[in-house]
């Protein structure tokens, strides 16, 4: 298995700050090469993926980090947003929450999601669990350009 030199571009679409800077020390503590953008809500996320103002610029993820819920438009309808447009639904959308309720992994599947992962509180597991995540995405998993 050889690993890819290619710098993949993650959207993390999460509200909480303090999740978010766990996540960036994640990057940094692992040294993931792939870059990270970070919005926070739901809008702002659809508004990013369609590169609608003020994101015209915005790269074209390789993945998705998604946490449920968001102000604005919660995770549930941008999952389904998403996996219902033909020119995003190739992008794989790792559902990343505090959420451990059986309706919320249920749903979230339902709605075409790559994968659910609980966020875990203690930041070594946290960094970990980024860790994993990068190396199955990036390293084992082959993502369409």
């Amino acid at each position: 298995m050889t690993e890819s030199l290619e710098s993949i571009h993650i959207l993390l679409v999460e509200d909480d700050p303090g999740d978010v800077l766990m996540t960036r020390e994640a990057f940094e503590h692992h040294k993931i090469r792939n870059s990270l953008s970070v919005v926070s809500d739901g809008e702002k996320a659809l508004q990013f993926l369609h590169r609608r103002p003020p994101y015209e610029d915005a790269p074209r993820p390789g993945l998705i980090l998604l946490d449920l819920n968001l102000p604005r438009k919660d995770g549930r309808e941008v999952l389904n947003e998403i996996k219902q447009s033909p020119e995003l639904r190739s992008i794989p959308v790792v559902v990343l929450t505090t959420s451990e309720a059986e309706e919320d992994i249920l749903r979230s599947y339902d709605l075409h999601a790559n994968a659910y992962v609980t966020k875990p509180v203690d930041f070594d597991r946290f960094t970990d669990v980024v860790r994993q995540i990068d190396n199955f995405f990036f390293t084992v998993v082959k993502l369409p350009h």
